[in-house]
């Protein structure tokens, strides 16, 4: 009820302003308004040093508007008065006793003072504001995106909620309307300021020409009589007039502050005590000027020199009490179990999750009993076996592995992660046993069809009750930890090439080092680097061709430096000087059986061999790639069933080509040159890749 009537009540006093522009009023009524005018100004002022944002005034611009209209029609009206009265007769009091008080008897001094008051207002102030209004205005809509982007930054990383996003986006579309409102605004404040020089220069000579011409008499009298009423009448209104400009300054100059005026000129002044000692001492040394008043300059540097002492031993209380509390809040901190959210606010803890595992494993909680050790489970026995195993094969050391569980996964899952991203998974039934099915399978067992995840073999999970049964069937039996550590081991194995770091091989060169500095010095860093031997080792462990031997890949590229610009030939180089190494790991008692490949393909390939300043590269139209691509899957097919491991021979020029053609469209082959092969071994060819008239078709 009360805000109804205190709405209704704003209506009809708006309408009563914009009414008085046009009705004359009263003196009574006219000395209300002019007080009321006052009052309010001074009210508006002193708010906007009180508040700690310009949102919380955001009415400031609209207020400002219907203080000018007051201003303005008090203007009219007084100024009705005072041509109609004769300077002196039916006006209001208080521009009496305004003109009285600062004339103090000359009308001239008294007309000037005035004068300086209005033009301060337009001049300074008032044209100040409009400026600072425009540029604030600007800047708030130019960081409105920023500003919203920020707000979405901070709801997708759960710093805010969506309540919270919602109130601070209306915060900002509220704070760009309220600047570009202030921006309109003081337009008013400079159109007022406009006016009342106008409505003084009317009362004052309009005054005069209608004394003179209806009253007659002296014409200093009418003069002083119309000056009394013009100044006073422009103080009513520069006053009000005054103090708005001054609060439309001090809320659109508000910046880079939580707090309110008073408090910031009260923490900011007297935050540096060594400032009011220096002003201090200034002014006792102005002292000793000619002329100047000691007495009072004597006064003023040592109030500033004993507030400046006082502020000191002050600001060293606090500093010693805000220590105290601080260590107090830091002993309750570290006493208080912190979150994660506590945790990550040292910015060193966040710097920790950049960190990059060159090997991680994620395991559903129904599989931890398989990895932990205190639950009976071998697993990381099994990797400890695997990382030795595969050092003496391969001569490469696997990093450490980071085992962690993960309940976000299916809890019989393991994902299996390289450098941080995900490279298979599998699912594993604990209590069950991998059935895979040899060929030799007379009975068919009852079980959970599955796929075996390193190979991709056809399988079925079966409970350890028909274990038995499944084994006189004739089905090969893998207990679930074998099935995640073969897994696993192929993973690493198809994946060693990218986890050797410049590191290990810097490790493997020390090693080598040992026992044979020479070649060591003699080639890094002068003819290679860390990082080219990385290169080429890594060359070798993709294509699984063991490193272990580095002296002989060393001496190697140190006898092949010609080369060394183009890494894959001196791979080739060191892969035909580890021929010994390569027939041991492919052959089978010394014996390899391989598919050949016709001259036709190699004379092709040598042909769309191109060189550039990096090396070289093939360059072979895309129907004849897929041609020989078809011709080598066909000539695969063929022999599959035959040989487990399919093997390619070429000639040692055309080797690295032809890997590098089919390595996009065919997996699990090796591909060797003649050079690669030890001359024991055994060479048996059991196919031949050729161009035949339908392949050519096709």
């Amino acid at each position: 009820m009360i805000r109804k009537i205190l709405a209704n009540s704003m209506v009809l006093f708006i309408i009563f302003i914009i009414l008085a522009i046009i009705i004359p009023l009263p003196v009574i009524i006219q000395d209300f308004m002019i007080m009321l005018n006052i009052a309010l100004s001074l009210i508006i002022l002193i708010m906007t040093m009180f508040i700690k944002e310009a949102l919380e005034f955001s009415v400031f611009p609209t207020v400002l508007l219907l203080s000018t209209v007051l201003r303005l029609s008090l203007n009219i009206s007084t100024t009705r008065s005072i041509l109609s009265g004769g300077g002196s007769g039916n006006i209001s009091n208080v521009i009496k006793a305004f003109g009285n008080f600062v004339m103090g008897g000359d009308a001239i001094v008294g007309f000037l003072i005035f004068i300086i008051i209005v033009l301060v207002n337009f001049i300074v102030i008032t044209k100040g504001s409009e400026r600072v209004s425009e540029v604030a205005a600007r800047f708030t809509l130019d960081a409105m995106p920023g500003k919203q982007m920020a707000i979405d930054a901070d709801l997708n990383s759960g710093l805010i909620n969506e309540e919270d996003a919602k109130r601070r986006r209306s915060n900002i579309q509220r704070e760009a309307d309220f600047y570009g409102s202030m921006d309109g605004a003081t337009k008013f404040v400079k159109g007022d300021a406009i006016m009342s020089i106008i409505t003084t220069l009317v009362n004052l000579i309009g005054g005069v020409i209608i004394g003179m011409v209806r009253n007659g008499g002296d014409f200093g009298t009418i003069l002083n009589t119309y000056s009394l009423a013009t100044v006073g009448d422009g103080l009513c209104s520069q006053i009000p007039a005054l103090l708005i400009s001054v609060a439309t300054g001090m809320i659109v100059t508000r910046a880079a502050s939580d707090d309110s005026l008073m408090h910031d000129l009260k923490s900011q002044f007297t935050a540096q005590p060594f400032v009011m000692l220096i002003a201090g001492i200034v002014v006792i040394v102005m002292m000793f000027i000619p002329g100047f008043p000691k007495i009072v300059m004597l006064i003023l540097g040592v109030l500033l020199i004993v507030g400046a002492i006082m502020l000191e031993r002050n600001k060293k209380k606090m500093a010693e009490l805000e220590l105290a509390q601080r260590m107090k809040a830091e002993q309750a901190e570290l006493d208080k179990p912190k979150t994660d959210n506590d945790y990550y606010r040292d910015i060193d803890n966040v710097f920790k999750l950049l960190n990059v595992e060159p090997i991680e494993m994620e395991f559903g909680y129904s599989l931890l009993r398989l990895v932990d050790e205190k639950s009976g489970g071998n697993f990381i026995d099994r990797v400890v076996i695997f990382r030795k195993q595969f050092a003496m094969d391969m001569g490469m050391v696997i990093p450490s592995v980071r085992m962690t569980d993960n309940p976000e996964i299916n809890p019989n899952m393991y994902i299996i992660k390289i450098k941080g991203e995900e490279v298979a998974r599998g699912e594993i039934l604990v209590d069950h046993y991998l059935a895979l099915d040899s060929g030799d399978v007379t009975t068919q067992i009852e079980g959970i069809d599955t796929v075996e995840p390193a190979f991709g073999l056809p399988a079925k999970w079966i409970s350890e009750d028909k274990k038995i049964m499944a084994d006189v069937a004739g089905y090969t039996l893998i207990d679930p930890v074998s099935v995640m550590i073969t897994h696993w081991s192929e993973i690493m194995k198809n994946y060693a090439h990218e986890m050797l770091s410049r590191q290990d091989v810097n490790t493997m060169v020390e090693n080598v080092k040992k026992n044979n500095p020479i070649v060591v010095d003699d080639l890094i860093p002068k003819v290679i680097s860390i990082g080219y031997l990385q290169k080429v080792l890594a060359n070798l462990l993709k294509e699984g061709i063991p490193i272990r031997d580095l002296e002989t890949v060393l001496e190697t590229l140190g006898d092949h430096t010609n080369v060394l610009k183009d890494i894959d030939i001196a791979t080739e180089y060191v892969r035909q000087s580890l021929k010994r190494t390569i027939t041991h790991r492919f052959a089978e008692a010394n014996s390899l059986r391989v598919i050949t490949l016709d001259t036709q393909i190699e004379d092709m390939i040598v042909s769309s061999v191109k060189k550039n300043d990096q090396g070289s590269y093939l360059a072979m139209a895309p129907d004849v790639i897929q041609s020989i691509v078809a011709a080598t899957n066909n000539e695969i097919d063929k022999i599959k069933d035959v040989i487990p491991t399919v093997i390619i021979l070429t000639s040692p020029v055309v080797r690295i080509y032809f890997k590098k053609l089919t390595e996009q469209f065919i997996s699990n082959i090796t591909v060797l040159s003649y050079s690669e092969i030890d001359a024991s071994a055994q060479i048996q060819a059991i196919g031949n890749i050729s161009l035949t008239a339908n392949v050519m078709a096709g």
